[in-house]
């Protein structure tokens, strides 16, 4: 896969993301919005997810290790259980049935809720601590679904938390426990034995890791107003990506 790429393209991909991470590191999830339409122009589609998944995970595991402490462990206990039984229940919704009409309900429950918070309304201070059932079982859906229920653990969070770093940490952090779920599927069915694969990550390893500084950078400079404006102009773009894939 990697000798037969060009050097713009590799150069592209590298840029990608970079950028990719660049919004990973604010937010803590966008690596597949952000990346996956350019990614698929250059290399297989099938591979796209299990190398964002790789590189999704040490990203993860990096900003625990230096900011782990900074997490909201409460906010985790509540969520990581539920996620795991919907990562379950996604699996078995693939497997057995046709998931496309969740995709539509999803995309425009999640489009009209970034609308609503970016119209600067505040129907509410907080989310419940009960409220971590369901965005935990259907965040972790839709991340077994289609890989991407990153943008719904940022909706509650962001309405529990204060801390804008404390934000983006727990959300990495669960970030990183979704993929490594993803990752031990993948490993398990072989996909990692593909070392054009595996070199491909190793070659964009500096490009995940010159974004999560750049975007550790911005976020140092954000308030906590305009950090959450930007994750909910992101949720709002993950919400018109999902009708996108829906209607195509």
């Amino acid at each position: 896969m990697l000798a037969n790429l060009s050097y713009s393209q590799l150069a592209t991909i590298w840029l990608a993301v970079a950028i990719a991470y660049v919004i990973f590191a604010i937010a803590g999830f966008g690596t597949a919005l952000i990346a996956s339409p350019i990614l698929a122009q250059f290399i297989p589609v099938a591979q796209i997810v299990p190398l964002l998944a790789l590189l999704d995970f040490f990203a993860a595991t990096a900003n625990l290790v230096r900011d782990g402490r900074h997490a909201e462990f409460s906010e985790l206990k509540r969520l990581v259980p539920f996620m795991m039984a919907g990562s379950a229940i996604g699996a078995a919704i693939l497997l057995f049935t046709k998931a496309d009409v969740l995709l539509l309900m999803l995309g425009i429950f999640v489009i009209a809720y970034a609308i609503y918070s970016l119209s600067g309304y505040k129907p509410f201070k907080k989310f419940s601590p009960a409220a971590a059932v369901p965005f935990g079982l259907i965040g972790g859906i839709f991340s077994a679904l289609f890989g991407s229920g990153g943008f719904l653990y940022s909706i509650y969070l962001t309405s529990r938390i204060e801390d804008k770093q404390q934000i983006r940490i727990t959300q990495s952090t669960l970030i990183g426990l979704s993929t490594l779920t993803r990752l031990t599927f993948f490993l398990i069915a072989g996909v990692y034995a593909d070392i054009n694969l595996l070199l491909l990550a190793a070659a964009l390893a500096t490009s995940m890791v010159t974004g999560v500084f750049i975007g550790r950078q911005l976020t140092l400079k954000l308030t906590r107003e305009q950090f959450v404006k930007v994750v909910n102009m992101l949720v709002l773009a993950s919400g018109v990506f999902l009708l996108i894939r829906y209607f195509s």
